[in-house]
């Protein structure tokens, strides 16, 4: 695609947790590898009296804490300082807008904004900036989720952005669509000619993708009190990894051919009725357990009162097209599990008869796994003979075929999600974006389970800490047959 650089970068809760263990770093990655465009200029923006060189110093010890040492060179780091300028302001009051738009100044060369807030906050954050003259032809801007909390306020935010932003400059982040091994997925399947003629229900008997984490609330309890595993986890990163696996060949790698696949995954989706949710959902709240031999308070304890928030969601969903019909796809996410794990597991289905059962051979089916943390590669489960005579029986054994990307490419530097996605805001490529009609119909399909639960009085069944959630997940892939994948 043609890359249109702007000059000049606005970070909106410059002085963040955010920004400090991501932002600033990934951006500080760019300015050394000579990827950002020369003259670029960063202006951070928070509430507080910071100026531009109490932000540096903040920059330097968010650079002097998250960055390797491979990566400290003095004197780039010195430069990349350089770059950075402060202003103070709250988006909340319209009258600290103007003093930002000076401190910016002449924006003709471009401007990108990256905006990390509260939904409450997007509008008038939108109005003033446009009130000021940062709004105009020459900005995009970077709306980092989440974008409402169901279709309604959804579409409220984005139809406040939208008033003042048109959609070929609106860049909606999904982290997880800068993952390295979650772009590999596209490569696997369109890059291959061998997997396409079974990525289909003919082929492929369940998918399953697990977003796993072993910590709890963390600093989130105000934002998960309101959110939520399944609105946190699934309407977000989960669906969009299941569009990857879903989603027609595209024609071309270009934003608009790869969002088009995706949307039709998302409208593809079987939206459930009350009476389906307790039949295809399981919800779930961590107690007090052992993470990592490390006793953990639950859920309730860390908040200080009763709460009937889920941690914990397990879904079976359907894609109700021509290629998937009848597959079901088992979806996973909850916090203090046994393992912080995102993996995404195909598997296909047996061979239709097996030419070793008279001598004893058991065949398993194939199985697919392509691990996104917290190591990355992709493996395939195979069938082979283990070595020996076989005068009492074939011996057949699963083994694995396994590619490292960490190992494979260990000449070359790993770079993490937000680099690519920061580059691509600051050079105008929306590939890896998320278009309005995407999130709309996600949130449609989420609504309608959130609606379940409400008619059905549904409340999250307890699990410990440190293990894979309720056992009533369990019972949901087995009673098909079919067992998560968890070792």
């Amino acid at each position: 695609m043609q890359r249109n650089p702007v000059g000049k970068l606005l970070l909106f809760g410059a002085t963040g947790d955010l920004s400090k263990r991501m932002l600033l770093p990934s951006l500080f990655g760019l300015h050394a590898d000579g990827l950002l465009p020369e003259g670029l200029t960063i202006t951070g923006s928070a509430r507080g009296d910071e100026d531009d060189d109490s932000f540096r110093e903040i920059a330097r010890a968010a650079l002097d804490e998250y960055l390797s040492d491979d990566r400290k060179d003095k004197e780039k780091i010195a430069s990349f300082l350089q770059r950075l300028s402060f202003q103070p302001a709250d988006l909340s009051d319209e009258s600290t807008f103007q003093a930002l738009a000076d401190k910016i100044g002449d924006i003709s060369g471009g401007l990108a904004i990256f905006l990390s807030t509260a939904p409450s906050l997007f509008e008038p954050a939108v109005k003033g900036l446009e009130k000021v003259g940062l709004a105009g032809d020459t900005v995009r801007i970077g709306l980092e989720k989440p974008l409402g909390y169901d279709l309604a306020s959804s579409r409220e935010i984005n139809d406040t952005v939208a008033a003042v932003f048109p959609e070929d400059r609106i860049f909606r982040i999904d982290h997880y669509l800068g993952k390295e091994t979650v772009q590999n997925i596209l490569a696997l399947r369109f890059g291959n000619s061998f997997f396409e003629p079974v990525w289909n229900a003919q082929g492929i008997d369940n998918v399953q993708i697990t977003i796993a984490e072993t910590v709890g609330l963390e600093d989130r309890a105000g934002y998960y009190e309101g959110a939520g595993a399944l609105r946190d986890m699934i309407t977000n990163h989960t669906l969009q990894l299941l569009a990857l696996i879903a989603m027609e060949p595209p024609a071309r790698y270009s934003k608009d051919d790869i969002r088009d696949e995706k949307a039709k995954v998302f409208r593809s989706l079987r939206v459930m009725t009350p009476t389906d949710v307790p039949q295809n959902t399981v919800t779930g709240q961590y107690e007090e357990g052992a993470v990592s031999s490390k006793v953990v308070k639950g859920y309730d304890d860390e908040l200080g009162y009763d709460s009937d928030v889920e941690t914990f969601v397990a879904i079976k969903a359907h894609v109700d097209n021509w290629r998937w019909q009848g597959v079901p796809f088992y979806l996973r996410t909850g916090k203090r599990m046994a393992k912080r794990r995102s993996e995404i597991a195909i598997q296909f289905k047996p061979v239709p008869h097996s030419m070793f059962s008279g001598r004893g051979g058991l065949l398993q089916p194939n199985t697919l796994v392509i691990r996104l943390q917290p190591e990355e590669y992709i493996e395939l489960l195979v069938m082979a003979k283990e070595p020996g005579l076989d005068r009492d029986g074939v011996r057949l054994r699963e083994v694995p075929l396994k590619l490292s990307l960490d190992t494979e490419f260990a000449g070359q530097r790993r770079r993490i999600a937000y680099e690519r996605l920061l580059l691509d805001l600051i050079e105008g490529d929306q590939t890896l974006f998320v278009r309005r009609d995407e999130v709309e119909a996600q949130w449609v399909w989420t609504d309608a389970i959130r609606a379940g639960w409400a008619a059905n009085g549904t409340k999250p069944k307890h699990y410990p800490a440190g293990t894979w959630g309720p056992s009533a997940a369990i019972a949901l892939t087995e009673r098909d047959g079919v067992t998560w994948q968890d070792d």
